[in-house]
C-alpha cells in the first residue's frame, strides 16, 4: 500500500475531510489530495511527522516499513515516552511495573 493510500485510509477511518486534515496539519487541501492520489510520492519529513502524530501512528507505518500491527501501539508509546522529562518517565515506568506485578 502506498503512502497516499495509508493517509487516505487513516483520514477516512477518522471521519476527516481533506480540508479538515489539511487545516489540522497546516497544509493545503490540494497538497494532501496530491499525496493521497499518488501525485506527490515524497512528502516532507516534517509533514510525515505531523501526519503520524495526528493519527497516532509512526512514520514507519505511513511509509510502509512498520512492524506487525500489534507492535504499532508500543512504538507510539515509546515515541511519546521519549518526549517526557526524566521524572515523568520514571512515573510511567513505575506504573508499568505495577501493572506487570498485577498480571504475574
Amino acid at each position: 500500500m502506498s503512502i497516499g493510500a495509508r493517509i487516505k485510509e487513516l483520514r477516512v477511518r477518522h471521519n476527516q475531510s481533506l480540508q479538515g486534515l489539511a487545516d489540522a496539519l497546516g497544509a493545503s487541501k490540494a497538497h494532501i489530495w496530491e499525496i493521497e492520489r499518488g501525485g506527490s510520492k515524497n512528502p516532507s519529513m516534517e509533514l510525515l511527522k505531523k501526519l503520524a502524530e495526528h493519527f497516532s501512528v509512526t512514520v514507519s507505518y505511513l511509509v510502509g516499513e512498520a512492524p506487525a500491527e500489534e507492535d504499532e501501539g508500543a512504538m507510539v508509546l515509546y515515541r511519546n515516552l521519549k518526549e517526557l522529562n526524566e521524572n515523568d518517565k520514571q512515573a510511567v515506568l513505575s506504573l508499568m511495573k505495577h501493572f506487570q506485578a498485577k498480571q504475574g
